[in-house]
């Protein structure tokens, strides 16, 4: 590896590590799409356990758990292909590294290729722990009883909340990893792609939470929905 290519993965560490700790940074100061859509969720479970019909929430429910099987099933393919090429041997490798300019080492191409599946390893990860709480409040949902008192319902639906949140969170983690697998995807090409990559699909992460126009539209509702 050459100067370039640490350079570049640091920076691609950099980035990766540390976009989590940015978000919550940016939550505490002017708000971002995840903190405000936490806000979202909770009304919803609050709204949830005071309907006598719960269908919706139901229906609404195994959408959402389809939507997280598919990014699951999905990275699962990603990953089988990578780790083809991977342990596939010198022939697989040359053909991945005619991609690149120049020629590139055997033990550096395997280290390109690691770093996709490393990212996308991750996210599948997180996908199914998404999944599992999912239907851990799907269930909730379901056996939830038809309650008398206002403090039951608030806390019923604050505990489903507080199950929900931590579920759909898991799910944009997975779909983070598949911004960060194609930047590191872009070392193929060499480290100044990595590092154009990485730095371009940060700073699309940040614009999407901080100033995009779900982010602005969600932030006007949070304000109506908070209590």
């Amino acid at each position: 590896m050459t100067a370039f290519d640490y350079a570049a993965l640091a920076l691609f560490l950099l980035c990766w590590l540390g976009y989590g700790p940015l978000l919550r940074l940016l939550a505490m100061r002017s708000g971002t799409l995840n903190d405000d859509m936490m806000v979202v969720r909770r009304a919803w479970m609050d709204a949830m356990v005071h309907r006598e019909v719960r269908i919706v929430d139901s229906q609404l429910m195994g959408h959402t758990i389809n939507s997280g099987g598919f990014f699951a099933s999905t990275n699962l393919l990603l990953i089988a292909a990578v780790a083809g090429i991977l342990f596939g041997g010198e022939q697989a490798l040359r053909g991945v590294a005619e991609v690149g300019p120049g020629e590139v080492s055997s033990r550096l191409l395997e280290a390109k290729l690691a770093l996709v599946l490393l990212c996308l390893a991750r996210g599948l990860l997180d996908f199914i722990w998404s999944i599992r709480q999912m239907n851990y409040a799907l269930a909730l949902i379901g056996a939830a009883p038809e309650l008398h008192t206002e403090a039951d319902r608030r806390g019923l639906g604050e505990a489903a909340g507080a199950l929900l949140n931590p579920a759909l969170s898991a799910f944009s983690q997975g779909v983070r990893g598949y911004y960060f697998a194609l930047a590191a995807a872009a070392w193929l090409f060499g480290p100044v792609w990595l590092a154009l990559g990485v730095v371009a699909v940060f700073c699309l992460l940040v614009w999407r939470q901080a100033a995009s126009p779900a982010a602005r539209a969600i932030r006007s509702a949070r304000r109506l929905l908070e209590p």
